[in-house]
């Protein structure tokens, strides 16, 4: 989906594209910035493994590939990326699939090779996003701060939901794209896929995160987040982010009268409303648009 920007709709909307050749723009007060990177190499892939602690990662990982989202006055970054994407899998660690002894052979790297699925191969992942206040130089700051120098956000649980429907309404797009975190095909039993899309309207922005597995002939999951924000007032701002995980076995699937052939399970947006939902969450995170008094930083 490629998304020709009007530069007369840029403006109108208050918003420039990033400056230096990054790919995104700027609009009230956000830089959304896209990076799109290739696979890691082989050096690097040993590296992550190290820092992980495993020799199991997905086939393709786009490890500098990454969606950042950055409020200037209030230093909030958002931000997604295949490295925390998979240590939230390697926190879960989800029992393997059990995957048809006549296919488990295609899981061997060499000729006789015993194959023994351990652990959780199709790399699921509660991931939902990364999120800071992003301090960089400055030392002091309430709050927890991570090793990336920035101190975590409270998400709240909320009644309130996105409405999907009012952000189906004509309006101009003013950036638009999609990066792939992850992606493995369980040696040719499937597909495990983890991206992120964004759209920044003149109104709001909104992005979806999205994990999608297909064990062939045993099962689907989908677990999607979405986080939308508004540019509504000047003086705070809102983001609300909804996560729902869905799933359902080929054979549930197959006596509800849906096809058995995993090549009809293509699409995940086109077969969700045939997956139950096991779980749904709505959260809601306020942030006043610029730093408290009291919160002055000072260069180190």
């Amino acid at each position: 989906m490629d998304i020709e920007v009007d530069e007369n709709e840029l403006k109108a909307a208050g918003a420039e594209v990033l400056p230096d050749g990054r790919r995104g723009v700027r609009i009230h007060g956000w830089e959304i910035e896209s990076r799109k990177r290739p696979i890691l190499n082989s050096i690097n892939l040993h590296r992550w493994e190290q820092k992980l602690q495993t020799t199991h990662l997905p086939e393709m990982v786009f490890g500098e590939s990454c969606l950042v989202l950055y409020h200037a006055n209030s230093r909030v970054k958002i931000h997604f990326n295949a490295f925390d994407a998979l240590i939230g899998w390697k926190q879960e660690a989800l029992p393997p699939v059990e995957v048809p002894a006549a296919a488990k052979w295609k899981f061997r790297s060499k000729p006789f090779q015993q194959v023994i699925l351990d652990y959780d191969y199709t790399f699921t992942t509660p991931y939902c996003g990364s999120e800071m206040i992003d301090i960089n130089l400055e030392k002091h700051l309430m709050g927890a701060t991570s090793e990336e120098g920035g101190c975590c956000l409270h998400w709240e649980d909320s009644d309130e939901q996105i409405d999907l429907v009012a952000l189906a309404n004509k309006e101009p797009i003013l950036f638009y794209d999609e990066v792939v975190l992850y992606e493995d095909e369980l040696a040719d039993n499937g597909v495990s896929l983890l991206t992120v899309k964004v759209r920044v309207m003149p109104s709001c922005w909104f992005l979806l995160l999205r994990f999608w597995l297909r064990v062939d002939g045993v099962l689907v999951r989908l677990r999607d987040t979405r986080m939308y924000c508004a540019f509504e007032s000047k003086a705070s701002l809102s983001i609300l982010r909804e996560c729902c995980c869905r799933e359902n076995s080929f054979q549930a699937l197959s006596a509800k009268g849906y096809p058995s052939d995993s090549a009809a399970y293509g699409d995940p947006t086109l077969i969700s409303q045939r997956l139950p939902v096991i779980k749904h969450k709505a959260q809601k995170l306020n942030i006043p648009c610029k730093i408290r008094q009291g919160m002055n930083f000072r260069k180190a």
